[in-house]
């Protein structure tokens, strides 16, 4: 009996898909732990979501809203949409995957950018596609090198806006300009994950764009402003062809009930929201200015964290910097993954936690803070 007779067998180029590794979440030996790897709020959730969530406990014999109306209706009433127009999900990852397995197949092609969200490259090779990556400029999206990729296999482009983990951003008209330029059958996913911290004039998340075309997609997620990661909310604003043709295979309650509930109370409770935007704004400027006076480069971010990136020069590297503040109990983020050999993300946490990875930044790199 040959080998591949003799076990299951994953399908060609699945074992070709590197696994997504997150970020690390211990530091052993260390009494007191600042996890700012996951780009987590440090404001935590609003709390008429922790009372939705507990109200929600009360009835967990019962199969939830495969619709998920409660929670759609509630974001459309935010944001002005028509719920009909929404799907959500279990995280934003899950309606990426729906997105590439609907839209995606064997001889197709997805363009990704070099620093993009690792899950695109992996949902791409899941489908069976190949990924396409360009490279960014300056650390940001680069629309030319975009257009330039495409080809007549090209059936989808994924832009993370803001980038995740440069923070950086693409202005609305360059998205626009982008999607003018595209063939009528690509299908453009813009991933907001970030688009509530995002502070300036010539940003827009994907709202108006989706709803005057035919083949562009938002997906937005509950993890990061709402500081409801451990429920995996994600959701999507698409045209009414794409959202009935992910619904043919979505799973039939694909979110959980408690989720559904919190996830309604989260978006309604927009002063929590507001509160979360400002002390992230104060920090993230505080953060840059303290950082850049120790001698280190910080990417400009609109979002909540920042990409630190250290001197070439022996022992002060981010492999060192990360080895050190882990074992003073501040967990960072390693992005070699994504690009970035020599520079570490921070998630924007608590007070403490922000002077904390000042103090111990400053004393390696040998300076005060």
């Amino acid at each position: 009996m040959s080998e591949e007779m003799s076990k299951p067998v994953p399908r060609p180029g699945i074992l070709d898909i590197a696994a997504y590794v997150p970020g690390k979440h211990h530091a052993p030996g260390v009494a007191k732990v600042h996890k700012l790897s996951s780009n987590e709020t440090p404001l935590g959730a609003s709390p008429k979501a922790i009372a939705a969530f507990r109200a929600a406990a009360e009835k967990l014999e019962r199969y939830p809203d495969g619709q998920a109306l409660e929670l759609r209706e509630s974001i459309a009433a935010v944001h002005g949409l028509n719920p009909a127009n929404i799907m959500c999900g279990n995280g934003s990852d899950e309606l990426l995957a729906l997105l590439c397995h609907v839209y995606l197949g064997t001889g197709d092609e997805a363009v990704i950018t070099e620093h993009g969200f690792l899950v695109y490259k992996i949902q791409i090779m899941g489908a069976g596609a190949t990924p396409v990556t360009v490279r960014e400029k300056d650390a940001t999206v680069d629309v030319d090198a975009i257009l330039a990729a495409v080809t007549p296999k090209t059936k989808m482009i994924f832009i993370a806006n803001p980038g995740n983990p440069t923070g950086t951003y693409v202005p609305v008209s360059e998205i626009r300009r982008l999607h003018a330029a595209l063939p009528k059958n690509v299908v453009l996913v813009l991933d907001a994950a970030y688009a509530e911290y995002v502070r300036r004039n010539d940003y827009e998340a994907g709202i108006e764009i989706v709803s005057s075309n035919p083949n562009v997609v938002m997906t937005r997620t509950f993890s990061k402003i709402y500081g409801l990661a451990a429920l995996r909310i994600g959701w999507m604003y698409a045209p009414a062809d794409i959202i009935e043709a992910l619904d043919r295979i979505r799973g039939p309650f694909n979110m959980n009930a408690p989720a559904i509930s919190a996830g309604a109370a989260a978006i309604r409770d927009q002063s929590f929201t507001q509160e979360a935007v400002a002390f992230n704004q104060m920090w993230i400027e505080k953060m840059t200015v303290a950082l850049e006076a120790l001698g280190l480069k910080v990417t400009p971010s609109v979002a909540n964290f920042i990409l630190v990136h250290f001197p070439d020069v022996d022992g002060k590297r981010a492999p060192e910097a990360d080895e050190f503040l882990t074992s003073r109990g501040y967990i960072l983020r390693a992005v070699k993954g994504y690009g970035f050999a020599n520079a570490l993300r921070m998630s924007i946490g608590t007070e403490e936690a922000n002077r904390g990875v000042i103090e111990v930044l400053g004393e390696f790199m040998g300076r005060k803070s």
